[in-house]
């Protein structure tokens, strides 16, 4: 029965990480079209995305299955506990990554983004696309010294996220509403993407070390 368990410890394991490589799959493509005009990999995304939500409902069921037939305790149920907090913020952030998808797919074949922000953006598209992928690692190994690097690294996302908004407010800023509202939502987006994967790193510390640190 324990090996059985074990198991189903592990094909979560395992769902998590299939999971987390998708969502920097859909970031990916979305980014990739968001600064490229790129509809192919606008609908890929948007696919991969719904997609990404079906596999976190599965997750969630075979989680609460396990919960009920087999009870478990101390770390086992910190890790199921945390598989579902996880799984919901991997859907959301493919979810999010897709909403960046759409709104270049609904300009095409138009920019989605003005010139005078495309640094910005690249930036942002380029760490959301590393802390995906560094996320994927950090659910195969639960690092906790890479999980506290991870929440130290999204500084500069909300540090780009906040430029945006500088920009778009300023004198200097002469793009139309359009413009001003496609990279006031994407950049949301992007910088919403990157909490959720602090938001993971600290559910890993937490499944690790069993403490709960708010200041992370």
């Amino acid at each position: 029965m324990r090996e059985v368990f074990q198991q189903q410890l592990t094909e979560v394991q395992d769902r998590l990480v299939e999971m987390a490589t998708t969502t920097s799959h859909i970031m990916q493509k979305a980014s990739s079209a968001f600064l490229n005009s790129d509809v192919v990999s606008a609908d890929e995304a948007i696919a991969l995305a719904d997609a990404n939500g079906s596999k976190a409902l599965a997750l969630d069921e075979l989680v609460i299955r396990i919960l009920a037939k087999q009870s478990p305790v101390a770390r086992d149920l910190r890790v199921l506990v945390s598989a579902l907090r996880i799984s919901a913020s991997l859907d959301r952030m493919g979810a999010l990554a897709g909403h960046i998808a759409s709104i270049a797919r609904y300009r095409f074949p138009g920019a989605a983004v003005p010139t005078t922000l495309r640094a910005n953006f690249e930036e942002m598209a380029r760490l959301d696309v590393e802390l995906s992928k560094r996320v994927s690692i950090l659910l195969k190994n639960t690092d906790v010294d890479l999980a506290r690097q991870i929440q130290a690294e999204d500084a500069r996302v909300d540090e780009l996220h906040r430029n945006v908004f500088d920009v778009v407010l300023g004198d200097d800023w002469k793009e139309n509403a359009m413009y001003t509202v496609d990279v006031t939502l994407a950049s949301r987006y992007f910088e919403r993407f990157a909490d959720h994967v602090v938001d993971i790193s600290t559910k890993v510390s937490y499944l690790t070390t069993g403490e709960w640190n708010d200041a992370e």
